[in-house]
């Protein structure tokens, strides 16, 4: 079997699952022969997917979220006005993507969660068919539950969901617990990389930090001025501060690197993330406390969910003393590990039946 990826490439996540299906089909004796990834100015592909995939790897600009003034949280109005402003590049990008489908022959694509992929098959109709996977899917999953917004934001949020997957033959939806399907989608554990399956995690003495903006490293870094006896090990897509960023001896800032994060993350007493699925999956996967500060809609709803499974504690900043506080009676579930353990071969076996 031939599979197309296209993977939406904000953040880290859809990345990291990317290459564990990857993996999983390769096992199963099937070919990945390309992989498109939408691009933005506001992003750069991160070395580790490069490395970890060894086939063609074309990028194509897309639609993204646009953090704050003070680079913290995205605004949804704000992205809209700036992405309406793209289109005629978005246009471009469709038509590309419609291209390398009929010229990969490929017998499956899949879709990681990119709103022009449901586009292309909206207005080109490929006919190989697509399989859409993502966390987000949950959000049309009619026993799931949304944390307090507006109606209006629900129905926006559904409502591109939706859009992403137009002409998916399925709908996968990654889940922090295993739920009934319910006729429109399918819940599937998470993709989690073997990196992470074979670590064995200690509980280290500092702290662990993701951050999708890098604005947050203001607030990071107030607490730590009057805490400066606490450890922080802070990552984040900020690549104008060079690889490592040593504020102090107690206080790094990490441009993303893979094995360096999952080392980190393994070792570490709790974790402080901007509430991205795949990274919370990492840390209930080694568990570790975790404190979720969203920045944007979806992740509002990432850590909700996650808070509902105990997980973690949803804050609107990194507080990082509540994060302490937070740990220090906290106790994993284990049974997500088994939950877990089983992604890569369900979906991959999903998958195949489409082929």
């Amino acid at each position: 079997m031939r599979v197309l990826f296209i993977v939406q490439g904000e953040g880290r996540g859809h990345l990291t699952q990317a290459i564990t299906l990857e993996r999983a089909l390769h096992k199963d004796g099937h070919e990945v022969v390309e992989v498109l990834v939408g691009k933005s100015k506001q992003r750069k592909l991160p070395d580790f997917f490069k490395r970890k995939m060894s086939m063609p790897i074309r990028q194509f600009e897309s639609p993204n979220f646009l953090p704050s003034a003070s680079n913290k949280r995205s605004k949804v109005a704000r992205s809209v006005a700036y992405n309406m402003t793209r289109m005629h590049h978005y246009a471009k990008s469709i038509r590309f993507i419609n291209k390398r489908i009929k010229r990969s022959r490929a017998d499956v694509v899949v879709n990681f969660y990119e709103l022009l992929t449901g586009l292309t098959y909206l207005i080109y109709s490929p006919s190989v068919p697509q399989v859409s996977i993502g966390h987000q899917y949950m959000f049309l999953h009619s026993d799931f539950k949304f944390p307090a917004m507006s109606k209006a934001d629900r129905l926006s949020l559904r409502l591109f969901t939706l859009i992403t997957s137009l002409g998916a033959c399925e709908r996968l939806a990654l889940s922090f617990r295993e739920m009934a399907d319910d006729g429109r989608i399918t819940v599937v554990p998470p993709l989690l990389r073997s990196d992470i399956m074979e670590c064995t995690p200690v509980r280290g003495d500092y702290l662990h930090g993701y951050m999708v903006n890098a604005g947050f490293g203001e607030s990071v870094m107030r607490w730590h001025e009057e805490h400066r006896d606490v450890p922080l090990n802070f990552f984040w897509d900020r690549n104008d501060a060079g690889d490592t960023y040593h504020v102090d001896s107690t206080l790094t800032f990490n441009y993303l690197d893979d094995n360096k994060f999952i080392e980190s993350m393994a070792h570490c007493k709790a974790y402080a993330t901007t509430a991205g699925f795949e990274s919370v999956c990492e840390a209930m996967y080694l568990g570790k406390p975790i404190m979720m500060v969203p920045a944007h809609i979806e992740q509002d709803c990432n850590a909700y969910d996650a808070g509902l499974c105990g997980a973690g504690i949803v804050s609107r900043d990194f507080d990082i003393d509540r994060l302490l506080e937070f740990a220090a009676d906290y106790e994993p579930d284990r049974t997500f590990v088994q939950w877990a353990r089983s992604g890569g071969s369900r979906i991959a076996s999903i998958i195949e039946k489409y082929a």
